[in-house]
């Protein structure tokens, strides 16, 4: 089977997999270096589009789309290449954030909605990654940026913190209180790293949230790495 990974729940996936006696194969973007490898065989970069990975899963039997919640291409490419090949598919996305009592979000659509939302803001920390990082690069009010690999631009007073996550909720607490943040921007991602949520939430800082992009229509949807792991095992292939 063909796992499109690079998240923590696709090398569970495939570990959970690759012990159960399945071949998997683990395809990676390429975008970062030095990523964490699951079981199983990796491959890196892209298909070429869905008609490239439809051509891969000529000897493939069964795709799991477990991609990250904002990689909406690579998720419309797996929707068109399992139609165009009959190949079974499911996404795998874990369940994201919901609003607890004290939280001050706003919830907006997309990145670029969300340097629009941010009006009269005084110190903004963008935990968003590099992509989607141009649309504030003209902003002031940005102060920190954090990402695994730099951006290709930078706000003109941000400091940048290179770090891969998950991060520990004592060290995002300092991290708000060191750089002043009065403003969180990040992405609906769900999961592990919620803990610069819980430090806001404490702080009453406020957090402009980015809904996750719609899954394609008729996609079914798996909320955990055994989940999916239940759905390949009973799937005919």
């Amino acid at each position: 089977m063909l796992v499109l990974g690079g998240t923590a729940e696709a090398r569970e996936l495939a570990d959970t997999l690759t012990t159960r006696g399945h071949h998997v194969t683990t395809s990676l973007a390429g975008r970062t270096r030095d990523p964490r490898l699951p079981a199983g065989e990796v491959r890196s970069g892209g298909f070429g589009g869905a008609e490239g990975l439809a051509a891969a899963l000529r000897h493939i039997d069964l795709l799991v789309d477990a991609t990250h919640p904002f990689a909406a291409r690579m998720t419309d490419h797996a929707a068109r290449a399992a139609a165009a090949t009959g190949v079974p598919w499911v996404v795998l996305r874990r369940p994201g954030w919901s609003a607890q009592p004290g939280d001050r979000w706003a919830r907006v659509p997309t990145t670029g909605a969300a340097a629009g939302a941010l009006g009269d803001a005084g110190s903004v920390f963008l935990a968003i990654g590099r992509q989607g990082v141009h649309h504030f690069a003209a902003l002031e009010q940005v102060r920190l940026v954090r990402a695994i690999e730099p951006p290709d631009v930078l706000p003109p007073h941000a400091h940048l913190v290179l770090a891969r996550g998950p991060f520990a909720l004592d060290d995002e607490r300092a991290l708000l209180a060191e750089h002043r943040i009065d403003t969180i921007v990040a992405k609906d991602s769900g999961g592990a790293t919620e803990a610069k949520l819980v430090a806001a939430r404490e702080a009453g800082v406020v957090v402009v949230l980015v809904d996750r992009p719609a899954p394609p229509g008729g996609a079914e949807i798996v909320s955990s790495a055994d989940a999916a792991a239940g759905w390949v095992e009973s799937t005919p292939n």
